[in-house]
């Protein structure tokens, strides 16, 4: 796939371009198997890959029954990365996330603590129902997400590189649910909302996978080639009139800064830098996914929903008259389009 570069201004070098030519070629490659199996579900599975390419963890928000552990499975085998899942329940304990320490007796009678580690010493790992389990629970897993390790007795244990936690929440108005806290929340690059297919695609999903054959995805990646594309990312120019814009969505959702006047009256808080990290990352990750060496405003506007709706947060008031946070953003996104 010939890249293009959309902002004729910058320079990119010849083995940055190179690079991003054979990425963007095993991209394609890597979107085609995950179609194969996740079916209908184009821009969810867009969004997975440039969040683990941006280098981060995604948060997949619908209701049961919607691929979304599969798609976690299907990610991991065509990325070829090594893939766990913890079921969260109220009852979950941070040891059963992190691991512990086990006294051990040799035969000659010496005692010691041996470290076992628990199911987040992985590359992938699969947090399902997440916002079942107790903030006690939750605040064990912030530290893996932010930090790359976790502290048991006092010591430190580095994870495995790449690092990715693909995490599904169950609709907060759903039983048994705890809302996650707004630290957490923040660590996700991604909000992705998972919806209903449609009824074409839903006839297709009813007759391909009650068959004899299940469709099963073939690896196309490996760790090593998704962290030199992580590499490659962080590379990739990014125009003075794209930045611009990140910086005007992001200070325009905080009702302190925005020029606003709906924002001032509905936006409770807003989001922090992290959120323009976020958007500076994804926005180049799509762009080599889409076979271009810088992003564009059109990949800022495109991102700006999964990006800032779980950094958020509207006001009582605003609630109260039926205001949304998709609607809101909506107002943002017309504010720089």
């Amino acid at each position: 796939m010939p890249l293009m570069n959309m902002q004729t201004n910058l320079t990119v070098p010849a083995n940055i371009e190179k690079a991003a030519a054979k990425a963007s070629d095993q991209l394609t490659k890597a979107k085609a198997e995950i179609g194969s199996v996740i079916l209908g579900q184009d821009n969810v599975v867009e969004l997975s890959i440039a969040a683990m390419l941006s280098g981060g963890h995604a948060l997949l928000v619908g209701v049961p029954g919607l691929a979304k552990t599969l798609l976690v499975e299907t990610l991991g085998t065509v990325l070829g990365l090594n893939e766990k899942r913890i079921q969260f329940t109220p009852d979950l304990m941070p040891a059963d996330i992190v691991g512990s320490e086990v006294l051990e007796e040799t035969a000659k009678g010496k005692r010691s603590f041996r470290f076992i580690p628990g199911p987040v010493f992985c590359q992938l790992l699969m947090a399902d129902e997440i916002n079942r389990a107790s903030p006690r629970t939750q605040s064990a897993l912030l530290q893996a997400m932010q930090e790359r390790f976790v502290t048991v007795a006092g010591q430190r244990h580095d994870l495995p590189a790449p690092f990715h936690v693909l995490a599904t929440q169950n609709p907060i108005e759903q039983e048994g649910t705890y809302p996650l806290p707004e630290a957490q929340l923040d660590r996700f690059l991604f909000q992705i909302d998972v919806g209903f297919p449609e009824l074409g695609t839903e006839r297709d999903i009813l007759i391909g996978t009650t068959g004899a054959k299940d469709n099963v995805a073939k690896k196309v990646m490996t760790p090593k080639q998704l962290m030199d594309m992580q590499k490659l990312v962080r590379q990739l120019p990014v125009g003075e009139k794209v930045v611009d814009a990140i910086l005007a969505l992001v200070r325009n959702a905080r009702p302190d800064q925005t020029a606003l006047n709906d924002i001032k009256e509905t936006v409770a808080w807003g989001p922090g830098p992290r959120a323009g990290q976020a958007l500076m990352l994804a926005a180049r990750a799509r762009a080599l996914m889409d076979g271009r060496l810088s992003p564009s405003i059109d990949d800022v506007l495109h991102l700006a929903a999964p990006v800032l709706q779980h950094r958020m947060a509207l006001t009582f008031a605003a609630r109260a008259d039926g205001q949304s946070i998709s609607q809101t953003i909506a107002k943002l996104k017309e504010s720089i389009a």
